[in-house]
């Protein structure tokens, strides 16, 4: 928990903004220079600084349909994103995830970029995804991030993620799968909804704050109307309900965030 509160400055209720980049060259959807994917991303993350977010993390969401592993040319454009958007927002803490599991290079981009932590997919067991099977990655990615001297960047793992089918392993619960994420050393573990825009279960963010000692984190379906069910977490990544409409594609909506941020700031008190 040291390393946690070491880097938000709070063990409670951290609020992280989701950077949705657009989608990158070479990619179905691409539409945009990476000088213009830049501006964009740097203009959300000023948003979500100026509304008083505690971190931000970076994502390529907009890659879809999304491969297991990526090009150097994703791995190429996210370290540029990434180490702007931290120039943009160098007091803020800020994190990786390249999808679709793409842990070892979201590690070395944090490294390249100066960010503090990822979030990794299939760290601990595997699972049907629907870009295809994932098999856990805890041990070569910790070997690798040792390897490169990146030991200081947190790693945040889903456990049960959403967009998945977890059959192979359902005799298994969430909190046994967040006690063998943090028995391979994980630095916090993330519940989600089913899907993007879904809510946690509140009763498995209890189950799994009892049965580990590491940062729990909520990363799915966090809303102004549910916050209070989870206070409790370490720390919730909002991203859909920050967007118009509460839809993750949609630009993010500058009031939406501040009336977000200023509740939580009173619950938080």
């Amino acid at each position: 928990m040291m390393k946690f509160l070491q880097l938000f400055g709070r063990l409670r209720s951290v609020i992280i903004g989701m950077v949705h980049v657009k989608a990158l060259p070479g990619t179905p959807r691409n539409t945009l220079p990476l000088p213009q994917i830049i501006e964009e991303a740097c203009q959300e993350a000023e948003i979500y600084k100026a509304a008083g977010v505690d971190g931000l993390i970076v994502e390529n969401m907009h890659d879809r349909p999304y491969t297991v592993g990526v090009g150097a040319e994703i791995t190429a454009a996210m370290a540029v994103i990434c180490a702007t958007v931290k120039q943009t927002c160098p007091r803020l803490p800020v994190g990786v995830q390249i999808l679709s599991a793409a842990n070892q290079d979201a590690i070395a981009v944090a490294l390249a970029a100066g960010l503090d932590f990822i979030r990794a997919e299939g760290f601990v067991f595997s699972h049907v995804a629907d870009e295809g099977i994932l098999n856990a990655c805890a041990g070569k990615l910790l070997r690798y991030r040792k390897q490169i001297g990146a030991e200081h960047i947190q790693v945040f793992a889903d456990v049960k993620k959403k967009h998945s089918s977890h059959a192979l392993t359902a005799d298994v619960s969430v909190a046994e799968t967040a006690k063998a994420a943090e028995f391979f050393l994980a630095d916090g573990v993330i519940l989600t909804g089913a899907a993007t825009g879904l809510e946690a279960d509140p009763k498995e963010l209890e189950e799994v704050g009892c049965a580990v000692k590491i940062p729990v984190l909520v990363g799915s379906g966090v809303t102004l109307e549910n916050l209070k069910n989870y206070l409790g977490a370490n720390a919730l990544i909002v991203g859909s309900y920050f967007k118009k409409e509460s839809y993750w594609a949609n630009n993010i909506d500058p009031d939406r965030v501040k009336r977000f941020m200023d509740y939580a700031a009173e619950l938080r008190v």
